[in-house]
């Protein structure tokens, strides 16, 4: 049995599929890709995947991962291929790579988002991030199934900065003929977790900032913080074992 672990991107217009729908296309995508996939035991089998920290329905990433476990070796390149082909335009397989054991979930405390505010300044988002991290509590009110909730967003949030208009954004960018700031944040994943929406709830408490259209938001990355406050890539360790040489093969070179 071999436990592989992958990631992978939600782009477009599937940002705004649930993690449940997520969650059954690439069952059936890996179906459709004859994976031989390991099954849990006992009267309903099901097989073996783990989803780690699902990003929020409505916002894209780059930066998605899942572990499931297969029953004999497979290459690992094909099986990439031939999963983002089983899939729906949109969610696009990335990585895949071989654990080398532990919990990825361990690897993994705290997100990088870029989000797009159309019609609000760069300079107008500077005041607020500014007058947001100096603060040092800023409650906010979610809606949630069982009414409204008041968490404190200042904690988690790890730094955020305001980044430059470029003139060569791609397709997918800013349109650039209108105002709009970008703001680049490093959020821990506390709990209850604080999500990219929380975040603009808080510019708005501490500034009055409120975006005439709504923001488009992109998780970037996850990861372990580093001393900086930047994010280590939680698939690098598995990457730096396979490529070590096996026991007895650096003897023989």
């Amino acid at each position: 049995m071999q436990k592989l672990r992958l990631r992978y991107a939600k782009r477009g217009r599937l940002r705004f599929t649930s993690h449940r729908d997520v969650a059954r296309s690439f069952e059936r995508a890996l179906r459709r890709a004859g994976v031989p996939m390991a099954y849990s035991q006992g009267f309903s089998p099901r097989p073996k995947v783990s989803w780690i920290g699902a990003s929020p329905t409505g916002v894209a990433s780059e930066a998605e991962y899942v572990e499931f476990q297969v029953v004999r070796l497979v290459d690992l390149e094909k099986l990439r291929l031939v999963l983002d082909e089983a899939l729906p335009p949109g969610l696009d397989v990335l990585e895949v790579v071989v654990s080398t054991g532990g919990n990825l979930t361990e690897r993994i405390e705290a997100s990088s988002w870029r989000v797009e505010l159309p019609g609000v300044s760069p300079d107008e988002l500077r005041v607020a991030v500014a007058a947001l991290m100096a603060a040092e509590s800023v409650q906010v009110e979610r809606a949630t199934k069982d009414g409204k909730r008041i968490l404190d967003v200042r904690p988690a949030v790890v730094s955020a900065l305001v980044e430059d208009q470029s003139s060569d954004a791609g397709h997918d960018g800013p349109d650039l003929s209108q105002p709009c700031g970008i703001l680049v944040t490093v959020v821990r994943q506390t709990t209850p977790t604080v999500r990219p929406d929380d975040v603009l709830s808080a510019l708005r408490v501490v500034a009055d900032l409120a975006p005439p259209v709504p923001a488009k938001a992109t998780r970037m990355a996850q990861g372990r913080l580093d001393d900086d406050g930047g994010l280590v890539d939680p698939l690098a360790p598995d990457r730096v074992a396979e490529s070590e040489p096996v026991a007895g093969e650096q003897e023989r070179r």
